[in-house]
């Protein structure tokens, strides 16, 4: 696991960008884990800024995304489908046949979008951490060995994205699709940005601490590929 300090979140962000547009630079096919939450919203806008002004295509990309809330349409304006449009997609030239979210409420809807990824390896898988520790919406206490499935989500977890719904819990789905660790751990390389104080007991656990389902970022220990990008804040109670 390479650990990269920096400033602040405009620098992680610049970080994340580089390790994406050498992959995309490299293999123009790639394919692309991609996660939602304020933490990649800088990397996005570096993806887009590239693209707009070096011409750097997604043409040939595919993306399949971490996760989706359960209950709420593909076009509420909190989907994470209408998140990756607005933050992303719109902005570069990847084809919208390309674009991989997974969506619906059951066992058969979990099995289909596990299998859309039989076929393809993903180059680089990005992800968040959770002030719990959680990557994806693989809440403590998930195997390790999950793969796409549904979850309730826990209420640590409402609260914090409740900033998204009008700072009303009440409306904050309680259930969602989300990859599990076992499709996540598949990537070829994974890429997890995470900024502020109160991520720095989540950071910590992830790297310092024991491999453990209380601290599901935890297994990226075991991961061959794994580049960690933290803000000072985050990175206050490393060792």
């Amino acid at each position: 696991m390479k650990v990269i300090v920096v400033e602040n979140y405009a620098e992680v962000s610049a970080e994340a960008f580089k390790v994406m547009h050498e992959l995309v630079a490299s293999k123009p096919n790639a394919v692309l884990g991609l996660a939602t939450g304020s933490s990649p919203i800088g990397l996005y806008e570096n993806m887009i800024k590239d693209h707009k002004e070096n011409g750097t295509s997604y043409a040939e990309c595919q993306s399949f995304n971490l996760d989706e809330y359960v209950g709420i349409d593909r076009n509420h304006e909190q989907s994470y489908y209408t998140f990756m449009h607005e933050n992303l997609f719109n902005g570069i030239d990847i084809k919208e046949e390309n674009v991989h979210l997974p969506y619906g409420n059951t066992k058969e809807d979990c099995e289909a979008y596990e299998r859309s990824m039989d076929n393809v390896t993903v180059d680089i898988q990005v992800l968040g951490i959770g002030s719990n520790g959680h990557i994806g919406f693989n809440e403590p206490g998930t195997s390790f060995d999950e793969e796409t499935h549904i979850v309730t989500l826990k209420e640590g977890t409402r609260k914090d994205n409740a900033r998204f719904f009008e700072n009303d819990i009440n409306k904050v789905p309680t259930h969602a699709i989300t990859m599990g660790i076992a499709t996540i751990m598949k990537a070829k390389k994974i890429l997890l940005v995470a900024t502020g104080a109160n991520k720095a007991d989540a950071v910590s656990a992830m790297v310092d601490g024991p491999v453990s389902v209380d601290c599901p970022a935890s297994v990226l220990q075991n991961h061959p590929d794994v580049v960690v990008i933290v803000d000072k804040a985050a990175a206050s109670k490393l060792k």
